[in-house]
């Protein structure tokens, strides 16, 4: 590779479209759907695609070593009305949703449970597919579900902007006591409420299943393989902030898929934060006992927490179940036995940060990211999305405590944004729910019909279905 910052930057579900029609291919023919899904299968490229796929920007770049250790960063931030990876595996969701249209002519509502940043990019593409001719309004629609205290990280764009678009499109937002709530609530609403709509011919597809994510992410692997493909004398980490580890298994995936025979197995380092730790848990315990975690005590004189007997957990921090973001809220995810294995079986391993270690580290990571171009606040607490934030002060500290041994670090830079980035939705454009009868009241109430090409291309001329950054 070539010795400067930027080392390669593709739009990459263009570029490996047919690499992802294989990867949908193969989970399609092992997929056992118990609900509406519309299929594996891609829309042929043309100019439109082309245009809606245009987000999907993908680059590496070399970062300032640490302690002799080589460091990379896999920026999947590229889309500016979204600044996160989530871009990626919802282009190819709202891809798979306008084949279905095309070939069968029967609109689709997308339901889905959302911490923040998967309903904003899902939202983001039903846009871009709409304003890119693929699809009407009445066509494909969209209801995310929300937890309450998710609210400042959904942002504000063209489904909530252009009046007709958000009645077609609401935002639920779920005030129950659990954030993890949201997804009880859209899976009882699919086991007893979905058929009455389907009965007036629209089909809901719930798009929380795995293989629904990790094909997007295929792509990460195929941009590896193309531009940085591992040497098997040099090991490498991948470091990643995860809340269930859907990138790193697309990108297993990914691996499988497009891998050289020789080529060396991919290692996987999982950063979470204290609030929901569990897939580091699992990975060294076996189970998410409280038990498990280390005990810390409260220094009087700084209102610290402190613990040195355990380096996969934060040494310091100003709460033993600190919540850094809300976005990482996922309880014993269904996806910690897969990781598990391959980490046991490839290499890698887990650990924890907390938010007074980011902001200790923050001003070096500043330096190391702002040198390769790549935008980060000068302040850690102006950050609202700090996937990257953990997923680097976890590869320091790892690096400094000896749980990361590798030579080499590919950091995926999965999401990062500050309160600059984006205008967060207004409370006023969400529809507050607690129980299935209110979510199935809000899906009730959509309208359907009246909404013609000519209310959209207005709304796009004057600029209010495109989200507004400052």
């Amino acid at each position: 590779m070539r010795g400067t910052d930027q080392l390669a930057s593709v739009t990459a579900l263009t570029r490996y479209y047919d690499e992802i029609q294989c990867a949908l291919r193969l989970v399609g023919a092992r997929h056992r759907a118990t609900t509406f899904d519309p299929g594996f299968t891609l829309p042929v490229m043309d100019a439109r695609m082309a245009e809606f796929l245009a987000p999907s920007r993908m680059r590496l770049v070399e970062l300032e070593p640490y302690r002799d250790r080589r460091l990379l960063l896999l920026d999947l931030m590229g889309n500016p009305r979204t600044r996160t990876t989530k871009t990626f595996a919802s282009l190819v969701i709202v891809a798979r949703a306008v084949r279905h249209i095309q070939d069968t002519g029967q609109p689709i509502v997308i339901l889905t449970p959302t911490s923040a940043n998967k309903g904003t990019a899902l939202r983001d593409a039903v846009l871009r597919a709409i304003t890119c001719g693929l699809v009407t309004p009445d066509q494909l629609r969209i209801v995310t579900v929300a937890p309450a205290g998710s609210l400042p990280k959904l942002w504000s764009g063209g489904l909530d902007e252009d009046p007709d678009l958000a009645a077609r499109n609401p935002v639920a937002l779920y005030h129950g006591r659990d954030a993890a709530g949201v997804k009880e609530l859209v899976r009882w609403y699919m086991e007893t409420c979905a058929p009455e709509l389907e009965r007036t011919g629209v089909r809901v597809w719930h798009t929380m299943a795995l293989d629904n994510y990790r094909t997007g992410d295929v792509a990460r692997a195929c941009f590896e393989n193309e531009f940085a493909p591992p040497d098997p004398a040099v090991p490498r980490l991948h470091a990643h902030a995860v809340s269930s580890a859907f990138g790193l298994l697309g990108h297993n995936l990914g691996r499988e898929l497009v891998a050289t025979p020789g080529s060396p197995p991919s290692r996987y380092l999982l950063v979470q934060h204290l609030h929901t730790p569990d897939m580091v848990l699992s990975l060294y315990t076996d189970g998410v006992r409280d038990e498990d975690r280390p005990r810390y005590t409260r220094d009087p004189a700084t209102g610290l927490y402190h613990q040195s007997a355990n380096d996969h957990f934060p040494r310091v921090t100003a709460d033993p179940y600190e919540r850094l973001d809300s976005t990482f809220y996922t309880r014993r995810p269904a996806t910690s036995a897969e990781m598990n294995a391959l980490i046991r079986r490839q290499g890698g391993g887990g650990i924890v940060v907390s938010g007074h270690e980011c902001a200790q580290r923050h001003p070096e990571i500043l330096g190391r990211l702002l040198s390769a171009g790549v935008p980060f606040p000068d302040h850690f607490d102006d950050l609202r999305e700090r996937s990257l934030s953990m997923a680097m002060t976890g590869v320091l500290n790892g690096i400094d405590r000896g749980v990361v041994r590798e030579p080499e670090v590919l950091v995926h830079g999965s999401g990062s944004y500050s309160r600059d980035d984006f205008r967060p939705l207004p409370m006023a454009r969400t529809t507050p729910v607690r129980t299935m009868d209110d979510l199935a009241d809000v899906l009730r109430r959509m309208p359907r019909g009246g909404a013609g090409g000519d209310s959209v291309h207005a709304a796009e001329r004057d600029g209010s279905v495109v989200a507004r950054t400052r």
